[in-house]
Parts: C-alpha cells; structure tokens; sequence
C-alpha cells in the first residue's frame, strides 16, 4: 500500500514554465534553456523529477514553488510570480483527469481520493512583497499557502546563510505580520540564524521549515539546529526533509548519500519528538539527489524503508498525514 504524499517544495514549475516568461525577466534568471530539459512540456509527461508519469498511481499532493532567485528587482519578481501562477492555472485547465488545483482541505483531499497530482502553489524568496505589501493579499487571492522571505543572500525581506548577522528588514517584519493576517503560512527555510530568531520572537502563528534537514547530522548551515527544531516543534509547525545530498552528509565526507543517511534525520527529529512535526520537503528539481531518491518515482520505495524503520503510522504522518493536518488546521 502507497501512502499518500504531501510534499512541501519542489522547483519543478519554476523550470517547465521558462518559455512564458517575459524575455526580460527571463535574462535575470540567467538560466539557458540548454539546463532545463523539461523546459516548455507538461507537469503529466515532463522529464524532470516530478511529473505524474513519475509519480505514477500514488496519490500526490505537491508544493509548486515560483523559485525567484536573488539577483532579481522586486519588479521582475512579480512578473515571474504572475508567469508560474498562469502556468500552474493553465496546467491544471488542460489536465483535468491527471491535475487538481488545490485551494484547501476539501480539494486537497480530493485530489488524493481520485488520484491526481494536486498543486499547491507557494513562493521561495518572496521578494515581491517588498515592492507593495498588497502582493501578499493579492497572492493569498491566488491560492498561494506558503511563502519564504529569501533564498540565500541577503535581501529586501530577509537574508540567507550566506549572510550571517543580519536579520529582517523593516519590509520583512510587515511581511511577517502581513502573512499571518492572511493566513499565509511563513516558511523559514532558507533563512539565517539571526532572520530564524528574530521571527520566533514575533511571530504568532506556526511557521514551517518547508525543505531543510538536521544540522546535527549534517553541518551545513542551511540546516536546522536542534534548537530551532524544537522551536518549530513547540509552535506546532512541519519540517520538511530535503533530498539534497549537500545537507544530506557533509561535503568533506566525499560521497553518496545512502537512504540510511537519509533515515538519520528523520531519527534525529523523531528523538526529538518529531512525530508531528516531520514530513518531506524533496526540493526536486531545485537540487541534486542521491540515486536513491532521484525522481518521484522513488517514493515508494523510500516509503518501505520508512516502515521498515519507524513502522506504518510514523511513515503515514512523515509522507503526507502531517502536512495534510497542519494546512487544513492553520491555513485552508
């Protein structure tokens, strides 16, 4: 039996979505089209980690984030904003038989009981939101449920662990208030421990980790610290594991991750008191996975380690009960 998944991040409408983008906006992406093989095709038969050829008969819920990269102005932000949100829509139009657009608990669940990929839309590095706080409620309109403040540099909202010491912008703090009123849920990923601090202070609502592993397992500053962890954990927020191999093991370690180091950070967050809080957070098509998490079509197997390990309810709540709970209770 497949378990049902809720996945928290991908990049994978960021890339089939290229061909539409303003030539402008296009330029600052400076991405060339030779990079993205599965530039211009569908989410049902694309090349790229997810598509639902890969995802096969398992019901699916996917994350869709519009990646908006920081050399980008506030201004090309919207408009790449403006270009995934019309993919996703149209996608969802053309494919009605394999896609679902999902704008709460009731589509969501839907979506899993007639076995189509569901899209949730959700933004990484709103820095949009910087240039008129209005795009917060005009994307809350749009359907987005989750949004991040930076990627890794420092930025008009927030910074990244590229940066260490400084935390948010004055933009940044109406953003967070903005967010919560809106039930726009805040994702922390990303952001450095000085931004991860500052918001715990202030925030009122659960904020969620969307794609980021255990720093005690792997050093990588991208990753969560214990402490943050349990943060997350008390204010009743998701973590979700990301497959990338560079948070996986550390670098200087000059291999592979197996699925046991993979396993490691669940264990590490279940020891912790994880149980509610873990999920998963792939980052497909926005890294580069272990062979044994290479595309969607490895879920399954991944699924029976899970059990193996941490038996079927642990597995059900890491793969998809979790997320399912935390968005149909906090912000469907």
């Amino acid at each position: 039996m497949a378990f049902p998944i809720f996945d928290l991040h991908c990049d994978t409408a960021s890339m089939l979505c290229l061909r539409d983008v303003p030539g402008g906006v296009r330029e600052a992406l400076e991405v060339s089209e030779e990079l993205m093989p599965g530039c211009g095709s569908s989410l049902v038969e694309s090349s790229l980690h997810i598509s639902v050829k890969a995802i096969g008969n398992m019901p699916w819920l996917q994350c869709f984030a519009c990646f908006i990269p920081d050399t980008m102005d506030v201004e090309q932000a919207g408009e790449l904003w403006r270009s995934v949100s019309t993919y996703l829509d149209a996608q969802a139009a053309e494919h009605p038989d394999a896609l679902a657009a999902v704008r709460g608990a009731d589509d969501a669940r839907a979506a899993l009981a007639s076995g189509k990929l569901g899209i949730v839309k959700t933004i990484e590095n709103a820095r949009l939101f910087a240039a008129d706080p209005a795009w917060i409620h005009r994307c809350a309109e749009d359907g987005v449920v989750m949004a991040s403040l930076s990627w890794n540099a420092q930025g008009p909202l927030a910074s990244g662990h590229d940066v260490e010491d400084a935390g948010l912008t004055p933009a940044g703090r109406e953003a967070v208030r903005l967010m919560e009123e809106e039930r726009m849920v805040l994702d922390v990923s990303h952001l450095n421990d000085a931004c991860f601090a500052e918001v715990a202070r202030m925030a009122q609502r659960p904020f969620i980790a969307s794609h980021s592993n255990a720093r005690a397992v792997c050093g990588h500053p991208r990753n969560l610290t214990d402490a943050q962890f349990c943060e997350i954990r008390d204010r009743g927020g998701l973590v979700g594991l990301n497959y990338y191999s560079g948070f996986l093991v550390d670098e200087a370690e000059g291999r592979e991750p197996t699925y046991d180091d993979v396993l490691a950070h669940v264990e590490h967050w279940l020891d912790l008191g994880g149980e509610r809080v873990v999920a998963l957070g792939s980052d497909f098509d926005g890294c580069e996975p272990p062979s044994c998490l290479a595309d969607a079509s490895k879920l399954g197997a991944f699924q029976e380690r899970l059990v193996e390990h941490f038996g079927g309810d642990i597995t059900e709540a890491i793969c998809g009960g979790n997320a399912l709970r935390f968005f149909a209770e906090q912000a469907w």
